[in-house]
């Protein structure tokens, strides 16, 4: 057995989203390693640097996170689980700021994106300055003494850098969830209650996409996302994205499974995990 607790590889560190996602479904007793990128989190887990990884795959309001699927698709990992984390974005500033103050909003292009309308209402005129997480804009906001500024972050973030939220709740809709993948280098052996996320391609001929539906179809499988992709090198072609609910344990998965690399050019179950969202 390690002598060391499980280390996640997260984006940004402790504080932001994604760190919040590790501890809701790895549990508190983790080692948390932070990546500036999602790639550096796909590389970390890849390498043997961390034994786990967790990242964003698509937001309620905003919908998918494209670098992902595509990150997906490069490495030879597998996700083994899923969660969802409700996103309640605060104005962070340092003790002393007011929002007559704030000049400049700092924050991931996300929550900018997720808070815009209210920002429109609130700080019509405030310059808006992308970073790489939220918690670097945190981090920014002390570093360099912004007494005109704020960010965009979490409350936690506001907890553990002993800032002021001088306004909650930014996000313009409050149904605002992003679901997290985990991702290991092991696939997990799912139970009946199971998700599957897998990726194809095929040429593009009259009917390939129907023909390659109708195998979940005519099995009475469900599926809960499909999401298209470019095929790099191949103009308009596309990999498809598809999430569906079944275990490959399960025979009719396996065998739609089977019949649906009968009729792609290429195919890669991407994982086949406990469903928790």
């Amino acid at each position: 057995m390690s002598d060391h607790p499980l280390r996640v590889a997260v984006l940004g560190g402790p504080g932001t989203y994604t760190d919040a996602a590790a501890g809701t479904f790895f549990g508190d007793s983790i080692q948390i390693i932070g990546k500036s990128d999602f790639d550096g989190i796909f590389e970390a887990v890849s390498t043997g640097q961390v034994e786990r990884g967790i990242v964003p795959i698509e937001n309620s309001l905003a919908g998918s996170i494209h670098r992902n699927y595509d990150l997906l698709l490069r490495h030879d990992l597998s996700i083994i689980g899923e969660t969802q984390i409700h996103i309640a974005h605060q104005l962070i500033a340092l003790p002393g700021v007011e929002l007559a103050d704030v000049k400049k909003v700092y924050s991931h292009p996300q929550p900018l994106a997720q808070c815009e309308q209210t920002l429109s209402n609130l700080l019509p005129e405030a310059e808006q300055i992308s970073a790489r997480d939220t918690v670097s804009s945190v981090k920014q906001l002390i570093e360099q003494n912004i007494t005109d500024g704020a960010a965009l972050a979490s409350e936690r973030a506001a907890q553990i850098y002993n800032l002021n939220i001088i306004k909650a709740n930014m996000q313009d809709n409050s149904e605002n969830y992003t679901r997290f993948v985990a991702i290991s280098p092991e696939p997990v052996a799912p139970p009946a209650d199971a998700k599957t996320s897998i990726v194809y391609s095929m040429d593009n001929l009259p009917g390939s996409l129907f023909k390659s539906l109708a195998v979940f179809a005519l099995r009475d499988i469900d599926l809960t996302k499909i999401e298209s992709r470019p095929l790099q090198g191949k103009r308009w072609q596309y990999f498809f994205y598809i999430d569906f609910l079944g275990s490959m344990a399960e025979e009719r998965c396996q065998n739609a499974l089977n019949h649906l690399q009968e009729i792609t050019t290429f195919f890669k179950v991407l994982g086949s995990y406990p469903r928790g969202c």
